[in-house]
């Protein structure tokens, strides 16, 4: 892979992006969720989170079963802003 290629395209993280952070120390999915804000966007991660697991895998030399993957928490049903805010009624 190119390193401009895109692991999270909600959050715009590319290859070269999670390799710094991996070479400067970041070692877990979780840190660099918390630096990148990978998984974060509106597909939850449904994109991007098994492909950074088998990045970090690589880039490590490690097993992808050996990377400790967060959970995920999908939400039931699409909701409102507005409705959690208070604001309105959910349709």
């Amino acid at each position: 892979m190119s390193d401009k290629t895109y692991l999270c395209r909600c959050e715009d993280v590319t290859l070269e992006d999670v390799h710094r952070l991996i070479d400067s120390g970041v070692q877990t999915l979780e840190e660099i969720k918390r630096h990148t804000r990978c998984t974060m966007g509106p597909c939850q991660g449904s994109t991007c989170r098994h492909v950074l697991a088998g990045e970090i895998a690589r880039k490590k030399g490690l097993n992808i079963e050996e990377i400790d993957v967060p959970t995920y928490r999908a939400p039931i049903r699409p909701i409102k802003l507005g409705t959690i805010a208070g604001g309105e009624a959910d349709a």
